[in-house]
């Protein structure tokens, strides 16, 4: 088994390149999707949630106020770490889940948009960063996502700059490109990584 961990900055494409890899074979773990079954009606993680920060956060049909809960926790980094310290515990325990139901030689994408913020790059084999340019990320937030420009700005000012992402990456898969030449970079990309996983699973060493 390869564990790749995928991340890039947000408008970066990353969701694209998950999609096209999956399409190849690969088992995508999506911590974010992952972060709203945890708290899904019914679950003690949502019990959990609702424990520390009182029933106001739910909706009327009972699930999570997103919005509202975002209000509290970004305001106050204290009530975030207490989020954090329910919600991270389940998607870990999750995540394991999932990834100890792939065979031996599956390459394992664990798409982590907060991997580069969290220095989690060591608990991979491998990571990968989609990049694009900060004025790609800007046209892309503003048009495709309906955000306002000072709000798009704002977001990308929050994350990892570029080049700390670049830092810990293994590969850079660039995204300022058109779709079809997109594919033939994850192509690539996706041949090395099942070659990776196949030499991980038979104990041979992989060609650099």
């Amino acid at each position: 088994m390869l564990k790749v961990g995928l991340t890039g900055g947000i408008g970066a494409g990353k969701s694209e390149v998950s999609r096209l890899l999956v399409e190849h074979g690969a088992v995508l773990i999506d911590s974010d999707r992952i972060a709203r079954e945890v708290v899904a009606p019914g679950t003690p993680g949502l019990a959990a949630v609702v424990e520390a920060f009182g029933p106001d956060i739910l909706t009327e049909d009972g699930s999570l106020d997103r919005p509202r809960l975002g209000s509290i926790v970004f305001a106050d980094p204290d009530r975030l770490a207490v989020l954090n310290s329910i919600v991270h515990p389940l998607v870990g325990a999750r995540s394991r889940e999932l990834e100890e139901a792939a065979t031996p030689d599956a390459v394992v994408i664990h798409d982590v948009p907060l991997l580069t913020e969290n220095g989690l790059a060591p608990f991979y084999d491998l990571v990968i960063v989609v990049d694009a340019s900060p004025e790609t990320q800007l046209d892309r937030l503003i048009r495709l996502r309906g955000m306002t420009e000072e709000d798009a700005r704002a977001r990308i000012a929050a994350q990892a700059t570029r080049e700390q992402r670049h830092t810990i990456a293994d590969v850079v898969i660039d995204n300022d490109v058109p779709l079809d030449a997109l594919r033939k970079r994850v192509d690539a990309v996706w041949d090395d990584l099942v070659h990776r996983a196949h030499a991980r699973s038979t104990g041979e060493r992989p060609a650099e």
